[in-house]
């Protein structure tokens, strides 16, 4: 609802101070810039500082002139339930409707599931060709795009375990097979942003992953172009990376999420590389 006449005035102040609370980030910020950049009395600001702070979305610190504000965890807890109330699959669909339409492929969003990735959406590209990958099928994680992007942005002892127990057998002469290369390719996808499924698990087909993030910068699912091979020859992937990695930050953002960049720095300052 947009009507002005159904606005709060007060609350969508308290929504003004909350952004500029955040955009000041762990160091706080001073009343008086939360006042000025408002453009509120310096009584009003603190009023429904407050407020805030009294329902855990602001705390403060320090004393006197040197006090500032910052957000609260209630707002962690608050970020908690709306990604529980938001199905990946629901945030993702029309963007991949959009992510088609823009690159000609067929799209499709993933997550990770007892170490095995399921395809829980999926939009098929304009002509006749189908792709025989069922909603809610298991695929293996080593020789699919969207579960070797999962297995790549978790801690690595923990991807190497999974891969222990699903198992990583050649599927065709380009399938890599052993822990070793796997983990070479996870260190890859981690600079990249994206993962390459080379006729690594049907030849002839190709298909590129990127992951998308949750607030807390964990990768909560995957999404990815598939197409046959030649129709996207090696050398013609960097093409689809750009759309793909930006709208899979579109989803990620929908989620509260950090954009792949961001998030795969975060991944690797926490050491999920080694």
């Amino acid at each position: 609802m947009t009507d002005e006449r159904y606005r709060v005035q007060s609350l969508g102040r308290a929504f003004d101070l909350i952004d500029r609370i955040a955009e000041a980030g762990p160091e706080g910020a001073r009343l008086t810039d939360l006042a000025r950049d408002i453009g509120l009395s310096k009584p009003a600001a603190y009023a429904i500082l407050a407020t805030l702070r009294a329902r855990g979305l602001v705390v403060d610190f320090g004393e006197g002139m040197t006090r500032r504000y910052r957000l609260g965890l209630s707002f962690v807890r608050l970020g908690d339930r709306a990604v529980a109330n938001t199905g990946l699959g629901d945030v993702a669909m029309p963007v991949l409707r959009e992510l088609t339409q823009e690159v000609g492929l067929t799209s499709r969003v993933a997550m990770l599931d007892d170490g095995f990735a399921v395809v829980i959406g999926r939009v098929d590209g304009p002509g006749a060709i189908r792709f025989a990958a069922a909603l809610g099928r298991r695929e293996a994680p080593h020789c699919s795009g969207v579960g070797k992007l999962l297995l790549a942005a978790m801690p690595r002892p923990e991807a190497l375990a999974i891969l222990d127990r699903v198992g990583h057998e050649r599927r065709t002469p380009s399938t890599l097979d052993t822990l070793e290369a796997l983990a070479t390719d996870f260190d890859r996808i981690a600079e990249r942003h994206y993962a390459l499924d080379d006729e690594e698990d049907v030849e002839g087909i190709i298909c590129v992953a990127a992951g998308v993030f949750g607030h807390g910068g964990k990768a909560v699912g995957a999404i990815s172009v598939t197409t046959l091979k030649q129709f996207l020859p090696t050398e013609s992937v960097p093409s689809v990376v750009e759309p793909l990695l930006r709208h899979a930050d579109r989803i990620s953002e929908a989620l509260g999420g950090p954009p792949a960049a961001r998030a795969w720095a975060a991944l690797k300052r926490a050491g999920s590389g080694e």
